[in-house]
């Protein structure tokens, strides 16, 4: 990597050679100038030393500012969600000296995690998962349980000194075209307060709202149903009938975590699903860029990120091949075993993996911590390669003829665009605008054509004046937060951003 200057900011480059040529090209702009952040050299100075009288300590001023802001003065830009993706815009936000209001309807930072199912944990490693400005610690755990990065969710946005509404819900907004900005209400611990500002995010994840199945028959189902975003946990299915439609990441950690409890758990597949496994993911494709060996090779975490983000969707998949057949091989007896049992495999629709099945549609994958082993034994058993035809008062039958009774029906199926929650927002044309978001156009099943090149609607302008989207997994939260909070800040500050081709829409979502 090289560093550059230019009149307007600094930024670093990334230059990847081929045969001695020129092959890819990166640049990014890592800072303002005269607009740099609040930090090393130009950081608080905190306690302000000497004495003056009537001055404020700092938590007076915090406090102060908190009951200020959406009041008497009101926020440049409004992020909806305070899950991590939130929470890393706001911090760099901060830093940037933009007033921002994050708003949440849990009631605590991080209870987006602390809330789902028991058994959630990270299936990424933690050096693909810091949070911008605090590493975690060197003690904290390979893969986080989510009850864990729920405290360490709360203890950033109290640290990274954040003006985050928790118990709030956004009910309306819409764009005032005379003054720019704009009016969206939010009850407030049953308030209801109406916020201005220039920019607003949706900071809500990668998702929207859950995919829920209309099958045949629902409505008289006399067990326990709901979709995966909901479910509680194992603990009341002991000695019951569970059944699990779906066969992604959810529906596995849910199957596993049933069948723990002593549940009878059957896992519904309806389509072929690829399968990583956990050990084999970090050796052979994160490794060099996010591990202890990689740290001791001198690659930093910006450093990974630079060159992650380095390679060209265009050609990405050229790269991931390679991982891929080399995870297929490593692994040739665990994916034999697999489907011995009845799996349904895939590795991608050009064998590319994992890391485009998730750039490409976001889902259609598990990230194997056990639960295969359970497959493959026998202890969760599977239902593969058969639709659903109706739910009875009783369980699940199938187009087959077969049936399955069930106690608990959990839908693992999945969620739909981010852009959904727009709708639901401002209105369904302000959604139908912007479109789907993720994805970049490569022609592959849930990612459908023309190319894109980058991801729809992310970190980016969009056909909807003021409105943006951020979200992902940790890595990507940490890393494009970083942009969006540069275009954000350029634009609160009068600094021209020429945009010079916004994103066709070519599907609504």
């Amino acid at each position: 990597p090289s560093k550059v200057d230019r009149a307007a900011c600094s930024g670093r480059g990334h230059l990847r050679l081929k045969d001695g040529k020129a092959w890819t090209l990166l640049t990014t702009m890592t800072e303002l100038k005269g607009h740099e952040e609040s930090m090393g050299e130009r950081r608080p100075m905190g306690a302000e030393h000497g004495s003056a009288q009537g001055r404020k300590s700092w938590l007076e001023q915090r406090q102060a500012e908190a009951e200020a802001l959406g009041r008497t003065t009101q926020p440049e830009v409004l992020v909806i969600g305070g899950g991590q993706g939130g929470l890393a815009l706001g911090a760099r936000l901060r830093q940037l000296g933009v007033s921002t209001i994050i708003v949440d309807k849990h009631e605590r930072p991080g209870d987006a995690w602390r809330k789902r199912y028991k058994s959630l944990c990270l299936h990424d490693p933690v050096w693909y998962d810091h949070l911008p400005y605090i590493d975690f610690p060197k003690n904290w755990p390979v893969f986080a349980p989510k009850d864990k990065i729920g405290d360490w969710l709360e203890m950033y946005a109290k640290v990274m000194e954040l003006n985050v509404w928790n118990s709030t819900e956004a009910k309306t907004a819409h764009w005032d075209e005379a003054s720019k900005e704009w009016n969206v209400t939010v009850v407030r611990n049953g308030e209801e307060i109406t916020l201005r500002p220039k920019q607003l995010v949706f900071a809500t994840g990668m998702s929207a709202k859950p995919n829920l199945p209309t099958f045949k028959g629902m409505e008289r189902f006399k067990g326990e149903q709901h979709h995966s975003s909901v479910h509680p946990g194992p603990d009341a299915w002991a000695g019951k009938k569970a059944v699990v439609i779906g066969s992604n990441n959810s529906a596995h950690d849910i199957c596993a975590a049933l069948w723990e409890a002593g549940a009878d758990v059957t896992m519904v597949q309806r389509s072929t699903t690829h399968i990583a496994r956990s050990e084999t993911l970090m050796t052979e494709s994160l490794g060099p860029l996010y591990s202890e060996q990689a740290l001791a090779n001198g690659v930093t975490t910006a450093k990974a990120d630079l060159i992650f983000a380095s390679l060209p969707y265009r050609i990405m998949h050229e790269f991931q091949i390679p991982v891929a057949n080399r995870m297929r091989e490593v692994d040739a007896d665990f994916y034999a075993a697999l489907e011995k049992a009845g799996f349904m495999l895939d590795f991608g629709a050009d064998d590319s993996g994992l890391f485009m099945k998730y750039l490409r549609r976001g889902s259609g994958y598990y990230i194997d911590v056990g639960a295969s082993q359970l497959i493959i034994d026998g202890k969760i058993k599977l239902k593969s390669g058969v639709e659903v035809e109706e739910i009875t008062e009783t369980g699940v039958r199938f187009a087959d003829g077969s049936e399955l009774e069930a106690d608990l029906i959990v839908y693992a199926t999945g969620y739909g665009s981010m852009n959904g929650w727009v709708a639901d927002l401002v209105d369904r044309e302000t959604a139908d605008r912007v479109g789907k978001c993720w994805g970049h156009g490569s022609n592959t099943p849930k990612d459908p054509g023309p190319w894109e090149g980058e991801q729809r609607n992310m970190w980016k302008p969009t056909q909807v004046e003021g409105l943006w989207f951020h979200g992902g997994n940790l890595h990507q939260s940490r890393h494009y937060s970083q942009f969006l909070a540069l275009q954000l800040k350029a634009r609160a500050e009068g600094i021209p951003t020429p945009v010079y081709g916004l994103q066709e829409v070519h599907h609504k979502g």
